[in-house]
């Protein structure tokens, strides 16, 4: 029997495989490791191969893509509900099978390793903030135990280090300080190294034309626009600027049923990164809202009506479609005004 689909069970060591011909009917399963896995392959003629879109799947995409196979790529949540009873290896690589072959499947674009790496920085660089924060909390926390308090934002925080570089015993213990000390080094090494990060990334937006072009959308930055440029391959794969943003999660999340429509918070579905990135930067667009302009207008109208953060979230929903819209289009932005 001629082997035309494999489902592919990712892991670290032991790989699963479950490959059927042409009428669905098994021609066999098998768990190879890791070492074998591309030479196991490599001896199966041309044919589909499936994969969870998880940890690792990216650069097996590539390498099996290599050998001739057409490689697809499923969101994990959407081959779950092919899986039949209990859970373990084998079900899982026959459940992607099942799954890869299903004319309604959705598929994600693989990524090439510079995107990738452009990802990592993102990630890196997400990780770095999220630990000067907690550093900048600590500070602030053992402060206020002696006393000493600031305001909160960069400039408070700025205050704050030289405040306790300037405090004596009588207001600060030595023990305090010098332990408070080694905190506000640790934090100026953080940022140092986001500053670092954050140059990198603008050297790839200089040379990426997706990254400029977003990058003029109202809203969108150098941070969003490369994550964005990144993260987003193949805009084809979406068939409407709703769409995309409903893979966001910025949508509204239905439960109808019965001819009624029930509509309630944003599903917040897919990529979180990106979703925090869109919502930041719409947040300044709405502080931004008293600016001459038909966007302004439209959101004005809205702050009227409804509370900022709503508002905020819907900006998001508009400039996710505004992202695809440039992407797909291969366009630069266009305010309303200027069409």
């Amino acid at each position: 029997m001629e082997i035309t689909t494999i489902g592919l069970d990712l892991a670290k060591s032991v790989f699963q495989l479950h490959a059927v011909d042409t009428d669905g009917a098994i021609v066999w399963r098998k768990k190879v490791r890791r070492g074998a896995l591309l030479e196991t392959l490599a001896q199966v003629p041309a044919c589909l191969v499936g994969m969870e879109a998880c940890a690792t799947a990216h650069h097996w995409a590539r390498e099996i893509s290599a050998l001739g196979h057409e490689v697809r790529l499923m969101p994990p949540v959407y081959v779950k509900a092919y899986l039949r009873r209990q859970k373990n290896d084998a079900a899982d690589a026959e459940a992607i099978c099942e799954a890869v072959r299903r004319p309604t499947m959705r598929f994600v674009p693989i990524k090439g390793a510079e995107r990738q790496a452009v990802l990592v920085l993102h990630r890196s660089r997400e990780l770095l903030v999220r630990q000067r924060t907690m550093l900048i909390n600590a500070v602030r926390g053992h402060c206020a135990e002696f006393g000493l308090v600031a305001a909160q934002g960069v400039i408070g925080s700025r205050d704050l280090v030289e405040r306790i570089r300037q405090a004596d015993n009588t207001v600060l213990p030595d023990m305090a300080k010098d332990a408070m000390m080694l905190l506000i080094e640790q934090l100026h090494a953080l940022v140092r190294q986001i500053q670092a990060l954050n140059r990198r990334l603008l050297v790839w937006h200089r040379q990426d034309q997706a990254s400029q072009r977003l990058a003029t959308i109202p809203g969108v930055g150098v941070i969003s626009a490369t994550a964005l440029a990144a993260s987003v391959t193949d805009p084809s794969q979406f068939r409407s600027g709703r769409e995309f943003s409903a893979s966001l999660g910025l949508v509204p999340r239905q439960n109808s049923s019965g001819g009624k429509d029930r509509l309630g918070h944003i599903s917040k579905m897919g990529d979180r990164y990106l979703r925090k990135l869109l919502v930041v930067g719409s947040t300044s667009v709405v502080r931004r809202a008293r600016t001459a302009g038909t966007a302004a207008n439209w959101v004005r109208s809205l702050l009227e009506r409804k509370p900022a953060r709503l508002v905020t979230v819907a900006m998001a929903n508009k400039t996710a479609r505004i992202v695809w819209a440039v992407l797909a289009r291969g366009e630069t932005y266009r305010s309303p005004a200027a069409i």
